[in-house]
């Protein structure tokens, strides 16, 4: 089994580029088979700790509050169950409109 104590401590950058460059090692299949396992254990390990990290990025994610007139008042948490033309998009919606950035004038 890898040693996979440092992941928890890496960040988010460095997690995913060891991430790729294990798959980049993986595709080519130049490794050994031993090796092989140990570093997809490691890839696994990474992968779990992007996911962590993105989520707590989304957690964070704000959306800014205006008044009647349009000013700034301040935050609040984002709604990630937001609506499009009525319909809800639950945890879906914030990738959704990122790859479709064409329906952002449809964002109610």
């Amino acid at each position: 089994m890898a040693d996979n104590a440092d992941v928890p401590q890496l960040s988010f950058e460095k997690a995913l580029a060891e991430l790729e460059s294990i798959v980049q090692k993986l595709e080519r299949g130049d490794v050994a088979l031993e090796e092989s396992v140990a570093i997809y254990e490691r890839g696994e390990a990474l992968k779990r700790r992007c996911e962590e990290l993105l989520r707590q990025a989304e957690a964070r994610v704000e959306k800014i509050t205006l008044d009647s007139s349009g000013k700034p008042t301040g935050t609040e948490p984002l709604d990630v169950g937001c609506t499009v033309s009525g319909t809800r998009m639950g945890r879906a919606g914030p990738r959704f409109f990122r790859k479709h950035a064409w329906i952002r004038g449809s964002f109610v």
